[in-house]
This record gives C-alpha cells, sequence and structure tokens, in this order.
C-alpha cells in the first residue's frame, strides 16, 4: 500500500490563464506546425466577426521581419472603457478571461465564429509577449502582455484618425515545437475566408520574403467553387448558387459538377470549417437528391431501367461549398468540427430542393447534363457492386483471403505490423529476404499503375494491380472502407528514388486520398526514403539521403580514396543494404503522409493527376526550382 497522502493540499488550481499554458492541446489542438498556426486564426476571427456584424471591410495579417504576427482590422476595436464586474479595462478581461468576450451578447454580435469566447485570450497566455493597439474615439490605446500576464495598465499613445484594433503577438518558443509561420500554410485559410465572407478584403504580407497575397471575392462561395474547379473541366460554365434566409438562419450552397468522377463538398458554419460535416451537410445532401430525382423522374430519363440513382451517384462530379450562418451553433467540442443543430437539415433542405427545382425549370440544358451524369454513375455504380461481389469472392477463394504475391508476417495483430508496397517484383524479392517476417509484410507492385483521379469506382476495382492492395489491407475501398478492420497500422509506399519513382509513390497516394482516405487522416500511410548515396572510404561507409549529405560526408572522410555510389533503383541494394538504410526501425528515413488541409490536397492531386495538362505545366515551372535531387 502506498504512504502517499491525498488531501485538499493535492489539489491544484490553475488561475487565470494558468490552464491553458499548462495543457495547450485542449485550447488549440497541439503544440506543433498546426497548433502554431491555430493562434492566428483565433485573431483572425475576431475580426471576422467584426466583419460578420458588417462593421469590418479590411483585414491586414503580416509576418514581421522578427517572425512575429500583426493582425490589423478596421472593426470598431475591442472596448477600452471599464468593464463593471472586473473593475479593469474591457480590453484586460478579453485578453486574459476566458469565456470572456462580445459573443456572449447577441446585442454585439448575431453571428459568431469564436463560439465559446477563448479564442484572443488563448493567444495571449501562449505568447511570450502579446500588445494590443485600439483606434476608438479618437484615440489610440495600448496594452502589453507577457505570458498571458498585463505589464503595462491601459495606455494612450495619442490621436488616431482611425478605428479598429491591432493585435501583435510572439508565440511562446517554450511551449511550441516551431515558431516558424509559413506564408503558404495562412494563405490557405485566409483565402478561404475571403471566400466565405463576400466583399472582405484580407491581404497577407510576409516581410521576412516581401511575399504579399490580397484576397477579396465579390462573387463569394461561387468564386470559391470556381476557384475548386480550376483545373477540371465543368459541364457548366457558372456554379448554380442558393441563398435563403429562414427562421434567422442564412444558408448560401453553391454548386458545379464537373467531367470527374470525385465528390468534392465543402461545409461551412460561421465560417468554420467543419471537417465532419453536421446537420447542414446532410440537409444539402437531401434536398440535392430530392431535386435532381425530382427531375430524372418527371423527365423519363430511366426509361424501363431497374436502377434508381442514390445520393452518392448524383454527387458524382460534383463541387460544392454550404455555408451557413446562425445566431447559436452547436458544435461537438471546441475543435467544431461537426454542426449539432437539428433544426439546420430541414432548412437547408428545402432551401436547396425549392431553389434547384427553380434553376431547373429555367435552366433546362443544364438540368438534364446534371440528370444524365447521376443516371451514367448509377449504371457505374451498379458494375462496381458486381466487381465489389467479385473481390469478395476472390478474397474468399485465395489462399488466406491474401493476393498470392504478399509475403505476410507472423504477428495478427494491426498495431504492430506493417506493409510494405515495393515498386518491381525485383525490390520485393530483396525486400521479402531483408524483412523482419514477424512485424513486416511486402507486397511487390508491378505494371503500370491505374491513375485512380482519372477512373470511376469500377474500373478501380476491376484493376489488376490495385485489386491485391485492397485484398492485402483487408479493410474494403471506397464507400465500402472501414479503418477499423485495417490489417496493418502502417502502410508504406517504398519506390525508387527517381522520377519513375515519385510518380509511382503520386499515383498510390491519389489511391489512398480518393478511395481510403480514413488511411491518411488517421497518420497510417508514409513514404520510404531509400539513400540516394553510399559514400565509403575503406572500411568505413555512410549512406546518404541528399547531395548536401554526400558532400559533408565526403569531407569528413577525407577526400582522397573515397569512393561514391549513386544508387538508382531499390534493385540496386541487396537484401542487407536495403533492411540497413530503408526498413529498419531503428535507423530508416520515412516521410509520413498528412492531411491538413482537403481544400488544397484535392487541387493538388487535381493539378498532378488530372485530364488538364497546362496546370500541371504551370506548377511544374513554378516549382522546378525547388527540387532537388532530381534523377532523370
Amino acid at each position: 500500500m502506498s504512504n502517499n497522502t491525498y488531501t485538499a493540499s493535492n489539489i491544484k488550481v490553475l488561475k487565470g490563464l494558468e490552464a491553458v499554458r499548462k495543457r495547450p492541446a485542449m485550447y488549440i489542438g497541439g503544440t506543433s506546425e498546426r497548433g502554431l498556426h491555430h493562434l492566428v486564426y483565433e485573431v483572425v476571427d475576431n475580426s471576422i466577426d467584426e466583419a460578420l456584424a458588417g462593421e469590418c471591410d479590411l483585414i491586414k495579417v503580416t509576418i514581421t521581419n522578427a517572425g512575429n504576427i500583426e493582425v490589423d482590422d478596421n472593426g470598431r476595436g475591442i472596448p477600452v472603457d471599464i468593464q463593471k464586474e472586473m473593475g479593469v479595462p474591457a480590453l484586460q478581461v478579453v485578453l486574459t478571461v476566458l469565456h470572456a468576450g462580445g459573443k456572449f451578447d447577441q446585442n454585439s454580435y448575431k453571428v459568431s465564429g469564436g463560439l465559446h469566447g477563448v479564442g484572443v485570450s488563448v493567444v495571449n497566455a501562449l505568447s511570450e509577449w502579446l500588445e494590443a493597439r485600439v483606434h476608438m474615439n479618437g484615440k489610440e490605446y495600448m496594452m502589453r502582455f507577457e505570458k498571458g500576464i498585463p505589464v503595462s495598465g491601459l495606455q494612450i499613445l495619442g490621436d488616431s484618425k482611425r478605428r479598429g484594433t491591432v493585435i501583435s503577438f510572439c508565440p511562446d518558443s517554450t511551449i511550441f515545437e516551431t515558431t516558424n509561420f509559413s506564408f503558404d500554410y495562412l494563405t490557405t485559410r485566409l483565402r478561404e475566408l475571403a471566400f466565405l465572407n463576400r466583399g472582405v478584403r484580407i491581404v497577407l504580407r510576409d516581410e521576412r520574403t516581401d511575399r504579399v497575397h490580397d484576397f477579396k471575392y465579390d462573387g463569394g462561395i461561387s468564386s470559391f467553387v470556381e476557384y475548386l474547379n480550376q483545373n477540371k473541366k465543368p459541364i457548366y460554365p457558372t456554379p448554380i448558387h442558393v441563398e435563403s434566409i429562414k427562421e434567422d438562419m442564412e444558408v448560401e450552397v453553391a454548386v458545379q459538377y464537373n467531367e470527374g468522377y470525385q465528390e468534392n463538398i465543402f461545409s461551412f458554419a460561421n465560417n468554420i470549417n467543419t471537417i465532419e460535416g453536421g446537420t447542414h451537410l446532410s440537409g444539402f445532401k437531401r434536398g440535392l437528391t430530392t431535386a435532381v430525382n425530382a427531375y430524372i423522374k418527371a423527365h423519363d430519363l430511366l426509361k424501363n431501367e431497374k436502377i434508381n440513382p442514390s445520393g452518392e451517384d448524383i454527387r458524382e462530379g460534383l463541387t460544392a461549398v454550404i455555408s451557413v450562418k446562425l445566431i447559436n451553433p452547436q458544435f461537438e467540442g471546441q475543435t467544431k468540427t461537426k454542426l449539432q443543430n437539428s433544426d439546420v437539415e430541414g432548412v437547408v433542405s428545402s432551401a436547396v430542393y425549392e431553389n434547384l427545382t427553380v434553376f431547373f425549370e429555367e435552366n433546362p440544358a443544364v438540368a438534364k447534363n446534371i440528370a444524365l451524369k447521376s443516371v451514367m454513375a448509377a449504371r457505374s455504380r451498379e458494375a462496381a457492386r458486381k466487381a465489389r461481389d467479385l473481390t469478395r469472392r476472390k478474397s474468399v477463394l485465395e489462399s488466406g483471403s491474401l493476393p498470392g504475391k504478399l509475403a505476410d508476417c507472423s504477428i495478427s495483430d494491426p498495431a504492430q505490423t506493417e506493409v510494405f508496397l515495393v515498386e518491381g517484383d525485383s525490390a520485393g524479392g530483396s525486400a521479402k529476404q531483408g524483412r523482419d517476417r514477424s512485424y513486416q509484410a511486402i507486397l511487390p507492385l508491378w505494371g503500370k499503375m491505374l491513375n485512380t483521379e482519372k477512373a470511376r469506382v469500377d474500373k478501380v476495382l476491376n484493376n489488376d494491380k490495385i485489386q491485391p492492395i485492397i485484398l492485402a489491407l483487408g479493410a474494403g475501398v471506397g464507400q465500402d472502407f472501414d479503418v477499423s478492420k485495417l490489417r496493418y497500422h502502417k502502410v508504406i509506399i517504398m519506390a525508387d528514388a527517381d522520377v519513375d519513382g515519385a510518380h509511382i509513390s503520386t499515383l498510390l497516394m491519389t489511391f489512398f486520398y480518393r478511395y481510403m482516405r480514413p488511411v491518411i487522416e488517421e497518420g497510417h500511410l508514409y513514404i520510404a526514403m531509400p539513400p540516394l548515396f553510399l559514400v565509403r572510404k575503406g572500411k568505413q561507409k555512410q549512406y546518404v539521403y541528399t547531395e548536401e549529405e554526400r558532400n559533408q560526408a565526403i569531407l569528413d572522410f577525407g577526400e582522397k580514396g573515397v569512393i561514391v555510389q549513386r544508387y538508382k533503383g531499390l534493385g540496386e541494394m541487396n537484401a542487407d543494404q536495403l533492411w540497413e538504410t530503408t526498413m529498419d526501425p531503428e535507423y530508416r528515413q520515412m516521410i509520413a503522409v498528412r492531411l491538413d488541409d482537403a481544400i488544397e490536397a484535392d487541387r493538388m492531386f487535381t493539378i498532378l493527376m488530372g485530364d488538364e495538362v497546362e496546370p500541371r505545366r504551370e506548377f511544374i515551372q513554378a516549382n522546378a526550382r525547388y527540387v532537388k535531387n532530381l534523377d532523370v
């Protein structure tokens, strides 16, 4: 029995913002690069709330030369008069007290993204220092904080002819894994906010590189859909736009179909990207399905066919953005990834159905194209169902329900196992010999991999290069995919370190993104990093992964008598070398494939693997200078 006592003295009360500094992940999701940038979004969201109230139309975000952040808006300014309950300036209350802010007062903000009122105070708590300057009443006011604690009272810096709030902060390097803000990372979210808030101008500037983005979209979410579809082939030129205000709720939807087969729907509630969807998304799907099926039936487009387009069929090739703005949104937790308000579903569904029905009547050519695309998708789904049944029958007939080329591992616990998808039979043979058979499985891939970006699901399921992967992973595919059934918790793509290898890796990543996305979302997908060079001198040897490392190794060994071997493919390594460099967990290097931004990921896969050549050429020309170790 323990002798440790447990009394009231063991109970610790974290005062003020101490709790935030103690458990930052509870408030911003983590202390990685993602959490770091979340600080900026929290401050910008306050400015957006001013825009939603009709009080702000310009937001400027600057990464300073020192690497800090400044957010400047032309809103009303955070109040500086004394807050009666606390007896200190309201500015100090907003920046130091959790769950404090104007968004709890519906007279100040009818609609707000920062529902919980913890945003800017959390930023203050996690900053080495934060300065707030407020322009109002003809004066400029300032307060400074360090690690969430005020170090100055409210000061009047002088007269001012403008209005608004300027928040500058330096993230605390003792809390965050990195304090290096990414211009590209911020670009994505700020562009998104500009789309969602029609007419609001958002300027992002990086003083370190002189890069500037100036976003303002008078077309709102219709411009958003056009942006998402810009590398695809739309089947009609202008997105269908739905706008409705019902029951104090603003519903806005933009819809445009393209010739592809992927469904891309992005939903937002009060500007928050609800990546897990919710009632507004289900309402949209219901309204769209009902409207399209009603048109198909009214115009007898199915004739005597015994198929009925499902919601999935009707959404094939669809790009859509749904944005709802409501007074009291209910989200799942602080992360706000799923909207729960039950009344939203019916409001969105009826708004979509009614507006689309009118649009279809007024635009019969567009309506017919959408309807026929849905019918074709239904026919394809039926073919895919037969292909799935065939795949399932194959999995039963084949030994152990696994593909013949798979060299499986002996451990059955998925959490302890990994599978290498290896380019080529030769490298696959070396990998089988060099592996640890207890927990490492090898699946050699051969021939030309299918570009799943350009294929319907029935083609994917019938492809002899894809089927072994589906069978080996054992979790289904597409709508039937169940990540809980995944047979290996590390899926590792292992291809040559050359252009062909990079192409194969991209084809495989495209497949996983389009048909097994949870493998990426839950952190199961990796890219193996075979070495580029072996540097030897006598009995000394070092495997290196970049030209810089090669040059340093040559200097370390002494240039005289140094032999450098360039590996052009996995097949050039024997089993021991492949294990030692690329498969041994103690020494190998791998890239974890992550999905931080679904919108940009979708655009990138379309650019790299889609039908349009010009966007791909432009991307290559713009990024060629960043390529290293290219072996053609």
